[in-house]
């Protein structure tokens, strides 16, 4: 039987009160791998004696074992938290992953459907409430820049369809009025009008095969199937209709702060990576009119 003061205990006890306080198996079975990976550097030692240069040095042999720094930062996060713990419990008297960082990685560029592609894509067929559904569910995320959980969530009366708005309840539960634009209403009005028929009790605006709020995978598959239906060759996802949304925005307009309150971001550093994009665009534009950039 292994002393209650070693990592291995502390690290049970900790997993038991996740799942104690209802964290989903899987965020659990994420930590107990992320923890598995702090016993395996530093082995079954009391938690108590370790100091941030040990926390450094286990990082850092994750990272040189080729561990991305996206994994590296969830990790480190799952070991602060683990920590976070056992300092409540005054079982440790410092938190000694405080103040460290992953690696950071290359940042990735959204993935943006291009104007004529987006056009492509929602004159998707429309001959069954179900098409109905998801031409009005891709407009509405097109148009108003949301996210698919945002859309999920969404409940009839959520756009307005006299102002041309729609209340959204984005990350941290913050809500957020949005415009809608008038191709958009348009298929959000024809969807209602199919809905009419289908629904049951659920207040969802957008409904599932089975009659209740549509799920995630759904989504996702519809849009799949839209995107080959519909010959876009381009890599289509949710996120890419946000992306798109945001892009295209930042190329007409140039205004950043505006965009950054439609997408609902608490920084501006997480919409900026749109001007990345919208520098590629005129950089295109560049190449292909101006007569000292084309190559003879």
């Amino acid at each position: 039987m292994s002393s209650p003061f070693l990592l291995s205990s502390r690290i049970d006890a900790y997993l038991a009160a996740l799942t104690a306080r209802q964290y989903s198996p899987a965020t659990v079975s994420t930590y107990a791998v992320d923890l598995a990976h702090l016993q395996e550097r530093v082995g079954d030692v009391d938690p108590a004696g370790l100091a941030s240069h040990d926390i450094r040095r286990a990082l850092s042999g994750l990272h040189a074992r080729g561990q991305q720094p996206k994994t590296l930062a969830r990790t480190l996060s799952a070991w602060r938290s683990f920590y976070n713990y056992l300092a409540r419990l005054g079982l440790v008297t410092a938190n000694p992953c405080l103040g460290l960082r992953a690696p950071r990685g290359a940042r990735r560029l959204p993935n943006a459907l291009s104007v004529d592609d987006m056009a492509q894509l929602l004159r998707g067929p429309q001959d069954d409430p179900w098409s109905l559904r998801d031409l009005a569910m891709f407009e509405l995320m097109y148009s108003s820049g949301l996210r698919r959980a945002e859309l999920i969530g969404l409940n009839v009366g959520a756009v307005d369809m006299e102002a041309g708005e729609v209340t959204v309840i984005g990350k941290g539960r913050k809500t957020r009025i949005v415009p809608v634009g008038r191709q958009a209403l348009a298929a959000v009005r024809a969807w209602q009008d199919a809905r009419a028929a289908l629904a049951g009790d659920t207040p969802a605006l957008f409904l599932g095969a089975r009659g209740g709020r549509i799920g995630a995978t759904a989504v996702r598959l519809a849009l799949n199937k839209l995107a080959v239906r519909q010959g876009v060759s381009a890599h289509v996802h949710p996120h890419a209709l946000r992306h798109s949304f945001a892009s295209h925005l930042l190329q007409s307009s140039g205004d950043l702060r505006a965009v950054q309150e439609l997408l609902g971001h608490a920084s501006l550093s997480s919409t900026q990576v749109y001007t990345h994009l919208d520098f590629q665009h005129l950089a295109q534009v560049y190449d292909q009119a101006h007569p000292r950039a084309k190559k003879k």
